[in-house]
Order: C-alpha cells, then structure tokens, then sequence
C-alpha cells in the first residue's frame, strides 16, 4: 500500500488554510480609523510570495495569480526542514 493510500482515510477532514500576504502591529487607534477605500502599506514588495499556512504549520510559499476573472495562489517552493 502506498503512502498515499495509507491516508486516504483523512481525504475529507476539512483543514484551515491560510494565506499570508503580510503580518504588522497596529494599534487600537490604527484600526479604528480605517475606513472603506483605506490604504494599509505591507513591509513586502509585489511580486514576493506569499506564506501558505495549514493550521498552525508553514506548508508552502506562492505567488498571487491572475487566470482569467479568478484570483489564486501558484505554490512556488516548500520550506526546507533544517
């Protein structure tokens, strides 16, 4: 049996994914003066990719992508256990 069919079983278990574009601390004041059309700058430049997380764990980095009207992410590389 393959490891893949080994886990077959937990195809289905629904897993919180999360897709990172930045991380900042803002303060209470901040937050309350945002407002629709609101411009909040990234410590990250375009074009660099973005954290793919599941649960609590790194799985991936990826670039946004633009196919057609749809947005998404392409996985680019998966960090390396060290």
């Amino acid at each position: 049996m393959s490891p893949l069919e080994e886990i077959a079983f937990y195809a289905d278990v629904p897993m919180p994914v999360e897709l990172v574009l930045d991380r900042m601390e803002m303060t209470v004041a901040q937050l309350l003066e945002l407002e629709e059309g609101s411009l909040v700058r990234l410590t990250r430049s375009a074009g660099e990719n973005i954290d793919v997380y599941v649960g609590e764990a790194l799985l991936a980095y990826g670039e946004v992508v633009v196919i057609e009207s749809a947005i998404g992410v392409r996985l680019t590389d998966f960090p390396h256990e060290e």
